[in-house]
């Protein structure tokens, strides 16, 4: 009798599609085990695994962390967020999800193997690099110099209306 093999379809890799599955924990921007295994076309479990078996290439916070139960809640407060459908806020899980950092993406591009995870790592690298890319080419912020200008100029139209008012209302 042959086992039937559940086939997950990885999702299309894209920036807006990453900017929903990163979410800020313990102050560092992360992706959720779920997440990644989606879009490797992996079940959950059997990503972890693989990330189990390499362990040595995930070891600190810089690369992954499990979350705990105030981690859960405090994502929950964030965004509308359920780790599994009708539990809210994760409650009753019976593993405690990992949390991969941008260098532990890195490192699963390491561990991941096969036609699929090669060709889902090469677009996760060219989605991160369009991000970057953007947030510094993007628009600028403004110098000091440019605030003191605004500054200076804010402060004489202020004392310019307010001539104007006093122009008006004292005739």
């Amino acid at each position: 009798m042959s086992e039937k093999v559940n086939e997950l379809v990885p999702v299309e890799i894209t920036v807006d599609s990453l900017k929903k599955n990163i979410y800020e924990i313990r102050g560092k921007k992360v992706m959720l085990d779920r997440d990644l295994a989606q879009i490797y076309g992996y079940e959950t479990k059997n990503f972890n695994r693989q990330v189990k078996n390499n362990k040595e290439k995930f070891i600190g916070d810089d690369f992954m962390f499990q979350l705990n139960e105030e981690d859960i809640d405090e994502l929950s407060r964030c965004k509308n967020f359920t780790l599994k459908d009708g539990t809210g806020r994760g409650k009753n899980l019976k593993y405690m999800p990992y949390a991969f950092t941008e260098q532990g993406i890195y490192m699963l591009m390491t561990v991941l193997k096969g036609e699929l995870a090669t060709h889902q790592s090469r677009e996760l690298v060219k989605a991160f690099k369009r991000m970057k890319d953007f947030i510094q080419t993007g628009p600028m912020l403004a110098s000091s110099s440019e605030l003191l200008q605004l500054s200076l100029q804010t402060s004489e139209n202020t004392k310019d209306i307010s001539d104007i008012k006093e122009n008006i209302c004292g005739r």
